[in-house]
């Protein structure tokens, strides 16, 4: 009486291999977008966070206007980038002034420079935009 061996073929460990390879190639890069998604909702949030300190100061500082607030200012109030706290930071949050507007950009910095949006902004009016090519501001302010 012949002995029946037990285990594996080749081919099915090939099947196997290839069915695996597949899905983490759909999968990869729907987790790199939702990684990037998430970085850019904490980018929006420290960037309306920075319009509100912006807007606290200019009440307290009328005859400065938005002048009075300088780079290091925003830096000093744990505003300069995104996020707020840890070691890597994805922007960096750059400040534009004149007397009476502001212009808040989040500079897309480290693995997010390959993001679809690009830099985001806010302005003092609220009005959001975005430097990225192939998504609307809508796209990348919700």
């Amino acid at each position: 009486m012949m002995k029946r061996q037990r285990g594996f073929t080749l081919i099915e460990l090939m099947i196997t291999l290839a069915i695996v390879a597949i899905v983490a190639a759909i999968a990869y890069p729907s987790y790199t977008e939702s990684v990037r998604k998430s970085r850019r909702a904490d980018a929006r949030a420290v960037l309306l966070e920075a319009a509100q300190y912006m807007e606290r100061r200019y009440t307290q500082n009328l005859t400065g206007g938005y002048n009075a607030v300088v780079q290091a200012d925003l830096n000093a109030a744990g505003l300069g980038n995104s996020p707020k706290d840890g070691a890597t930071k994805y922007y960096q949050i750059i400040l534009g002034t004149t007397p009476t507007t502001f212009t808040l950009t989040a500079q897309a910095q480290g693995a997010q420079i390959n993001d679809s949006c690009g830099n985001l902004s806010l302005t003092n009016t609220g009005a959001k935009n975005q430097t990225g090519a192939g998504k609307t501001v809508d796209d990348c302010w919700r």
